[in-house]
């Protein structure tokens, strides 16, 4: 567009000065006709510019002429240049546009501030997806884009987790959240608000119908709502632990999010006691992979699931090992 365009050219100008049109047509992409064109747009708007023919000629703004038009402080331009991994923004499809949105916030940086935010996108990097967090599925976002951004109602063919087949929802859909790199739509469904992972969308449907958002209602209470709900399921089963300390710090990062408090040393000096919660039993299986390294004190129930799965491992190996022999 024209006016992205004469906002390039004066940016670039205003940080480097004295500027050959042949450059500045293949910064932009576009003739140097056009080039001279907006230059003459910009001087009829206002805007000191003026052309020098020649060798050693170029396009300039008038001396001492400035605009900031960020009006941002140091603390600011460095916050800008912090941002999440470009995995974000290709999903998106706005990886171009941050890049070329960063170069034009460079360029209108007062030129104190520029050497701080670039050092800071060098140095500074945010990276949203976990530690050996496996292979992920393709995630087409296009649709939920268009339904979020149009305001339309989604139809969703989405397979929950443990089910083969997927089920049809009509939703109303308030936004998309990346959180530890998945994605997530955010929707009401019959006035209810809910959590869809992205990578488990079969197919998405932009609908004519106007969303029907809840009165009052963003992204993000709906979104908090929905958090809390995850973090704090109620229920579930208490679980006390006893945990070698060379396996201690290994245990405490794969078990955050179940952890109940922090881990108590129970005076040997060999073991710490720990509280877990789990939504189910069965979830307490996670624990065996610790093998003697971890023992679970109580409750019972949960004792007396850890020895069934252990003894079915255990008779499936030596199964294999009588057939192997």
């Amino acid at each position: 567009m024209k006016s992205d365009r004469l906002l390039s050219i004066l940016l670039l100008l205003q940080t480097r000065g004295r500027v050959p049109a042949h450059e500045l047509a293949d910064r932009l992409e576009v003739s140097v006709r056009t080039v001279y064109r907006d230059v003459e747009a910009l001087s009829a708007a206002g805007v000191p510019v003026y052309a020098e023919r020649g060798r050693h000629g170029g396009i300039e703004l008038l001396a001492g002429f400035r605009t900031d038009v960020t009006g941002l402080t140091a603390d600011e331009s460095r916050a800008l240049f912090i941002l999440a991994a470009q995995g974000v923004h290709a999903a998106l499809g706005l990886d171009a546009a941050l890049g070329s949105a960063l170069r034009k916030v460079m360029a209108a940086l007062p030129a104190p501030h520029r050497p701080a935010a670039e050092v800071t996108s060098r140095r500074i990097l945010v990276d949203a997806t976990r530690w050996k967090g496996g292979p992920q599925q393709a995630v087409d976002l296009a649709a939920l884009q268009d339904a979020v951004f149009a305001d339309r109602r989604l139809r969703l063919r989405y397979r929950h987790s443990g089910e083969r087949e997927p089920r049809t929802y009509t939703v109303d859909p308030y936004g998309l959240v990346a959180k530890a790199g998945v994605w997530y739509l955010v929707a009401d469904r019959r006035t209810k608000p809910q959590l869809f992972r992205a990578d488990r969308v079969r197919s998405a449907t932009v609908l004519t119908d106007a969303v029907r958002r809840r009165a009052g209602v963003e992204l993000a209470d709906a979104w908090e709502v929905l958090r809390r709900q995850v973090e704090e399921r109620p229920g579930g089963i208490d679980v006390t632990v006893r945990v070698r300390r060379d396996r201690l710090d290994m245990f405490l990062r794969l078990n955050a999010g179940e952890l109940a408090g922090l881990p108590e040393d129970d005076g040997t000096g060999e073991w710490v006691t720990a509280r877990l919660s789990y939504g189910d039993i069965r979830e307490a299986r996670a624990l065996l992979s610790f093998s003697d390294r971890v023992e679970v004190l109580s409750p019972p129930e949960v004792r007396a699931e850890l020895a069934v799965a252990a003894a079915s491992v255990t008779g499936l190996y030596q199964r294999v090992v009588r057939a192997d022999s």
